[in-house]
């Protein structure tokens, strides 16, 4: 059996079974208990699981949008606000799901701007904004995350141009890497990133290590950070080590 194979069927194991140990996956599997120890080390460095004694954990599914836009709405508000002044009038803006790219999209109201998302809430925030030059991508309707995904989305992203991407993230590691909670999110992601000139990584306090199973990018493909509270010592050397602006409550540092 291909390693790939072996990956995909271990995932599915954990996420719809919950934890397993490596007897039991090498059971299931019909190869060794090296192999699965190979694999699960594998899948642990791409952050689709978390290795745990004897076995492997799922990482946490995403929480739906609902839920999210009720957390640390002050903290999001002050990445926002500080995101938005980046910006300049006739410039274009290429919004990520999630709720802090909405925090942001509030921010905007009244400028003359191009907006391009795939955000679901951010287009009905500025869908009345006549000053906003509106472009929603196309894709896939997830309705409890409020975004389009797919390869629509993707190749609607590979005929667009960003002066700026404002990119939202469930966790950075230590070593600097953005990671998703999503994997169907990701390849969106990436689309995002090499449609735009600068990426602008928004993500408060709580995302430092925060969660995500799988990986949307490391840090030599950040222009600048905007978080509400100084990264950890190890993620913050990463960041800067790769030429990434961390920019703090207003204040730069690095």
């Amino acid at each position: 059996m291909l390693a790939e194979r072996r990956h995909q069927l271990i995932l599915r194991a954990l996420r719809s079974g919950g934890p397993a140990a490596v007897t039991d996956l090498s059971e299931q599997l019909g190869v060794s208990p090296a192999t699965i120890r190979r694999d699960l080390v594998k899948l642990e460095e791409d952050g689709l699981l978390t290795r745990v004694h004897g076995g492997a954990r799922a990482e946490e599914g995403d929480q739906p949008f609902a839920e999210v836009a009720e957390v640390r709405v002050a903290e999001k508000d002050a990445i926002a606000a500080r995101a938005a002044a980046m910006v300049q009038d006739g410039q274009s803006v290429l919004l990520d799901i999630g709720t802090t790219a909405y925090r942001l999209a509030r921010q905007l109201h009244g400028r003359r701007l191009t907006v391009i998302t795939s955000n679901l809430v951010v287009y009905e925030e500025l869908a009345d904004d006549e000053g906003i030059e509106l472009v929603l991508l196309g894709g896939m309707v997830r309705r409890e995350y409020r975004s389009l995904v797919g390869f629509l989305t993707e190749d609607n992203l590979r005929q667009l141009h960003a002066d700026w991407l404002f990119l939202g993230t469930s966790g950075v590691r230590p070593g600097g890497q953005v990671m998703d909670t999503t994997v169907v999110e990701v390849p969106v992601k990436r689309a995002m990133i090499k449609a735009s000139d600068k990426v602008v990584l928004l993500a408060d306090a709580a995302k430092f290590p925060g969660t995500g199973m799988a990986k949307v990018c490391g840090p030599e493909d950040l222009d600048v950070v905007v978080t509400n509270a100084p990264a950890d010592p190890a993620t913050r050397s990463s960041l800067e080590e790769a030429g990434v602006e961390v920019v703090v409550a207003g204040k730069v540092q690095g």
